[in-house]
């Protein structure tokens, strides 16, 4: 488990992180979301050892970063946003340096070889890391991150200056890698952190505003929870069959389409899931939908509001602090 408690740093008169606390569990996959210069890789570099903080703490399986280094770094596996690679050096001299520099207790040439098979390097590694493509190193960065197995992988923009077909693949090792790891991904990309994590942590200048699935966060900020539905029927009927629907607070015709459907916004009761119930009663009646939307924000639209607006960041935390204390 990671826990962070109260975590400031300060670089003279500039607060680049301001009192952020949260704890990620064993196995979650946690996105750092936020824009360039937020704080995200100060707070990456704290955790894995690189720099201290000013003020709070953080610990990574019940030890402390600063006061029990050697075992905390043990624990954790870097990928820093340009990969420390020595590139004059084969895949195979880099990975068996980094395991000698890590002083790793595991039989080395298995574990090499293992980590090289799982990241898809096996086939370069006698090839010096100069020669490689941006691809390759990344894979390469990510594996001297795994040497040692550990318990953390932390991952800061890991596919940064990749082309689509790179990305997709180390979207698909991370997926793959979060079966045995617990990972934090810091990106300040949205598709990035929506492919990958389950949960969400969104900086902004130095502060922690947000906390939780996409899902959660959309639910906090926005007002509106309704469904927009087109259904090809006769508008006064498809409105009655709606607004009789067990979950169904209000109906409102919102006018017909070119196809000949007919729009409506309807307002579910207390955040209920009544898109089932429509979908059969409307099948019944032989009544197609044509089109079903949800006013749920999408994560872009999230990162925006808590990026752009002070209020929006207050409502989710105290959303939040509210739904802990309820526990």
């Amino acid at each position: 488990m990671i826990e962070v408690t109260g975590l400031s740093k300060r670089y003279g008169n500039h607060l680049a992180v301001s009192d952020v606390s949260f704890k990620i569990e064993d196995g979650e996959v946690v996105g750092f979301l936020g824009p360039n210069g937020a704080g995200k890789s100060t707070i990456m570099n704290i955790l894995t050892g690189y720099l201290s903080a000013t003020a709070g703490k953080a610990s990574i399986d019940g030890y402390d970063i600063m006061d029990e280094p050697a075992e905390a770094k043990r624990r954790i596996g870097y990928l820093p946003e340009i990969p420390p690679l020595y590139t004059d050096m084969s895949v195979k001299e880099y990975l068996n340096f980094v395991y000698d520099l890590k002083k790793v207790k595991l039989p080395k040439k298995p574990h090499i070889s293992e980590i090289c098979r799982l990241v898809k390097i096996d086939n370069v590694e006698n090839r010096l890391i100069k020669t490689l493509s941006k691809g390759y190193r990344q894979r390469v960065g990510i594996a001297q991150a795994l040497v040692g197995n550990p318990d953390v992988l932390i991952l800061d923009e890991p596919t940064v200056g990749l082309d689509p077909k790179q990305i997709i693949e180390i979207r698909n090792l991370i997926a793959k890698l979060s079966r045995n790891h617990t990972i934090i991904v810091s990106s300040h990309i949205l598709s990035e952190i929506q492919a990958v994590c389950g949960r969400i942590i969104v900086i902004n200048k130095g502060n922690m505003v947000a906390d939780g699935t996409p899902e959660e966060l959309s639910a906090r900020i926005s007002a509106d929870n309704s469904l927009e539905v087109s259904v090809l029927g006769p508008e006064k009927d498809v409105e009655k069959l709606l607004s009789g629907i067990t979950g169904v607070e209000s109906v409102q015709s919102l006018g017909k389409g070119t196809d000949g459907s007919v729009s409506f916004r309807v307002m579910p009761e207390n955040g209920a899931d009544v898109r089932r119930d429509m979908f059969e009663r409307l099948s019944d009646r032989k009544w197609p939908i044509m089109e079903l939307r949800s006013s749920a924000l999408t994560l872009e639209q999230i990162f925006l509001r808590l990026t752009d607006e002070t209020s929006g960041s207050e409502q989710l935390l105290s959303g939040k602090k509210e739904k802990e204390e309820n526990k």
